[in-house]
């Protein structure tokens, strides 16, 4: 990509996240009426042992550098509930995951040398009082002995910090996974399955993906 294009689209994209005008409220079936809690999943030995420097919401590109992750781009988002389906305000959401090549940030995560090292791997985002998070990041790749998936944690002040995974619905490899398969409550499994849709009239194939994350306790409790 043209350095000069690349900083024209960071410039677009902090525009879009400061203005909280997201394309991924457009997905449909984003919210069911019946709530449903999302289960927690293992947080895995993958959780970065050293944290990037930079740590915010745009995993794309890390600090100032011009040059994108190589993946398939992906607008994230969502909302943190609590039991009762009000939003949650406060919510650190943390999310983490493999790039393109099925490489995790974390020193054991996998082949060093093929790192994509302009991929940040890592990201925070804080919700304010409509509890919406949301992230730019990638579709997930596979790795051996996994489908496809994305690492949450949600940290609230004075509650256990939460951890699920999000995974790709019709992904052929959720059927296979281990960790996808433990959750039995077939409502459950719906709730951590995320349609990764095409972004009508996007020129460059981008994605939206939504991902409503209802917690089992209100914070007040």
């Amino acid at each position: 990509m043209n350095p000069t294009t690349w900083i024209s689209d960071r410039r677009q994209f902090l525009r879009f996240a400061a203005s909280g005008a997201a394309v991924f409220y457009t997905v449909p079936g984003a919210f069911a009426e019946e709530l449903t809690r999302t289960p927690a999943q293992t947080e895995g030995p993958f959780y970065p042992d050293k944290l990037p420097l930079d740590t915010d919401n745009d995993l794309l590109i890390v600090n100032d550098e011009i040059t994108p992750a190589v993946g398939e781009v992906t607008h994230l988002g969502g909302r943190i509930l609590d039991a009762r389906g009000e939003p949650v305000r406060n919510a650190l959401v943390e999310i983490w995951q493999v790039d393109s090549h099925g490489i995790y940030l974390h020193s054991d995560g996998g082949d060093r040398d093929t790192l994509d090292k302009n991929f940040q791997g890592f990201g925070r985002f804080l919700t304010g009082s409509t509890g919406d998070y949301y992230f730019r990041t990638i579709k997930p790749a596979l790795y051996p002995g996994r489908t496809r998936h994305i690492h949450f944690t949600v940290k609230i002040k004075g509650k256990k910090s939460f951890t699920t995974q999000c995974y790709v619905k019709g992904e052929a490899a959720n059927d296979r996974d281990f960790i996808f398969k433990s959750i039995r409550d077939p409502k459950a499994r719906d709730a951590v399955l995320v349609d990764f849709a095409p972004i009508e009239k996007s020129k460059t194939g981008e994605l939206a993906a939504r991902f409503e994350i209802v917690l089992g306790f209100t914070p007040e409790a």
